[in-house]
């Protein structure tokens, strides 16, 4: 995330800009490092609750700030067909290893 807002911010990714970023966890570095960059932020926890009602709270929030386009940093859950069908071809996992066998 922060290579990719830096790569914005430096004009090195044109006509882009970051409308969001969201974590399920309050204290995630990422959170920080965004708001010191001047990102918007939102944290919409899991708090228990299925990966579908979970999912349907982000898709409604990345809606809401109008996002075209989404880049998953340090996401590691599998998305449900309800997300994945919400933006279909718009979704890019930039995870560097093989999920589910080989996360963190």
């Amino acid at each position: 995330m922060v290579a990719l807002a830096d790569a914005i911010a430096s004009g090195a990714v044109p006509n882009t800009e970051i409308a969001l970023v969201i974590s399920d966890k309050p204290a995630a570095g990422g959170l920080l490092l965004a708001r010191d960059r001047g990102l918007k932020t939102l944290v919409l926890e899991r708090r228990g609750r299925k990966r579908e009602e979970h999912e349907l709270e982000i898709i409604s929030a990345l809606r809401t700030h109008e996002v075209d386009f989404i880049c998953l940093a340090g996401y590691m859950r599998l998305l449900s067909p309800c997300f994945i069908e919400a933006f279909p071809r718009r979704i890019l996992n930039i995870h560097p290893s093989l999920l589910p066998s080989f996360p963190g």
